[in-house]
């Protein structure tokens, strides 16, 4: 970690025939040892920081002069949204997998759990190639794993190939959405809110599209035919992801030599992050795994415990991108803060209301919330590390909170189980604020750093080689 008196460049310095493909080279120097070591983003004001005349360090994502950010960032969103709704579909199958194939309750939840940490094992180990030249092929490996894992989880008939297929698919989502994340913060780190947040709620969106393809689909096709058509709907994209990628395998000057993204920890701030995005994900974790559970408890109709998944999911499709400029604007640290403090709350709640109904109508604001704060944590690693680096952090949090996702589902049905719901959700608010506080402590003075106000995008053509 580079000391108080180190000037760092954040920038990249571009080398070309053409005039437009030139970017200034930009520094900053932190003022103090809690300083955040990376790039400093257009705009930023916060004491202590040099900014060169040119604010902003972009990556060019096409050679085809009339392809915009915009189509590329829409592209990707799809891309991850046929993804996520591979997962949503099996999610949602569960219990059709179990009376068909006679696979036990105990099997399914290790071909979940294969899928998290197969996730885990790809966000850690391969993310970090696509910092070194290799985003795009990373991308479209990912899609091709995807595709595959869901065609074996179609011909399964037993628990073998439904460990297999979900394997092969956590690896494909895992090394993928890391890489489309560092194309997209590179791309235009001057709108890394608003273009993280739209990322987001494709990936949400996605998810809560599953359950309704499987349940169209798997009455007329059988088990198979969701998946089938998933595999073929994220085939579809893959030529578009190809068309409008060109360009995001460009490496920046400085190319990193670490192989692994651990020694980015040693940047306070982005270790902040990833405790602040785990705490979202204990939170996630808990939710998923007691929600249906302690409302069939409280005698509570299945419809509501259905309709309140689908209607948690709408905030964070429509308020992402709101979410994630209201990060920028004015502060990811301070908004994710917020935002899980609130869902702490949250969680101790339904572990206090007396009916099923209050749970449901406690879930609706705390979608809402979550919907205007979740997409923060990603910010702030964007913006506290360097831009070399996008990929490795991105995965760095992304493992992290898959890991933290998997150990919260396991831990919280055994403390529902032993204790009771009151305890579970409570348990599960104290853990998510001792990680809010680690994560606060860590950041330090990059608690108020800010990104600049996103501009109006420019209807103009990227930069030609």
């Amino acid at each position: 970690m580079a000391g108080p008196t180190s000037t760092l460049t954040a920038g990249v310095s571009r080398r070309s025939s053409s005039p437009q493909s030139v970017v200034t080279p930009r520094t900053y120097r932190p003022s103090g040892p809690a300083r955040p070591v990376g790039p400093a983003p257009h705009g930023v004001t916060e004491p202590g920081r040099r900014i060169g005349a040119d604010g902003a360090y972009r990556a060019r994502m096409s050679t085809d002069p009339g392809r915009s950010h915009a189509s590329v960032l829409t592209t990707l969103g799809l891309a991850l949204a046929t993804m996520a709704m591979g997962y949503g579909a099996l999610f949602s199958m569960l219990d059709d997998i179990r009376d068909t194939y006679g696979i036990s309750s105990t099997a399914l939840g290790g071909v979940i759990a294969m899928g998290f940490f197969a996730g885990f094992a790809a966000q850690i180990l391969i993310a970090p190639l696509a910092d070194r030249g290799h985003a795009r092929r990373i991308v479209l490996v990912g899609m091709g794993l995807n595709i595959v894992g869901l065609l074996v989880l179609a011909v399964g008939r037993d628990v073998a190939p439904y460990l297999a297929g979900r394997f092969v698919m956590g690896i494909g989502v895992g090394m993928a959405v890391p890489a489309v994340r560092r194309i997209v913060i590179v791309a235009e780190p001057d709108r890394i809110g608003h273009n993280l947040g739209r990322l987001l709620a494709a990936e949400v969106g996605g998810f809560a599209a599953g359950p309704a393809v499987a349940a169209v689909l798997v009455g007329p096709l059988g088990i198979p035919g969701p998946f089938i058509v998933i595999a073929a709907g994220t085939a579809l994209f893959v030529p578009f992801v190809v068309r409008y990628s060109r360009g995001a395998d460009r490496v920046l000057d400085d190319v990193p030599s670490q192989r692994l993204a651990f020694d980015l920890l040693r940047i306070r701030p982005f270790a902040g992050a990833v405790l602040l995005g785990c705490a979202v994900w204990v939170m996630i974790g808990s939710f998923d795994a007691l929600w249906s559970i302690a409302l069939d408890d409280l005698d509570t109709a299945e419809w509501i415990a259905n309709l309140g998944i689908t209607l948690f999911a709408l905030p964070l499709i429509v308020l992402g991108a709101v979410g994630g400029r209201l990060a920028q604007r004015v502060g990811p640290f301070r908004v994710g803060t917020v935002g899980l403090l609130l869902g702490a709350g949250f969680m101790v709640t339904y572990g206090l209301v007396p009916t099923g109904l209050a749970m449901f109508t406690v879930s609706m604001a705390h979608a809402v919330s979550d919907g205007l704060t979740v997409s923060s944590t990603g910010i702030a690693a964007g913006m506290v590390v360097p831009p070399e680096r996008q990929a490795s952090a991105q995965g760095l949090l992304g493992g992290a909170q898959t890991l933290m996702a998997g150990l919260t589902a396991l831990l919280a049905g055994s403390m529902y189980d032993w204790f009771g719901r009151t305890t579970a959700y409570a348990v599960a608010g104290g853990v998510m604020l001792a990680l809010v506080v680690g994560g606060v402590a860590l950041t330090g003075r990059a608690w108020g750093l800010r990104g600049p106000t996103p501009s109006v995008p420019e209807r103009v053509p990227l930069p030609v080689d």
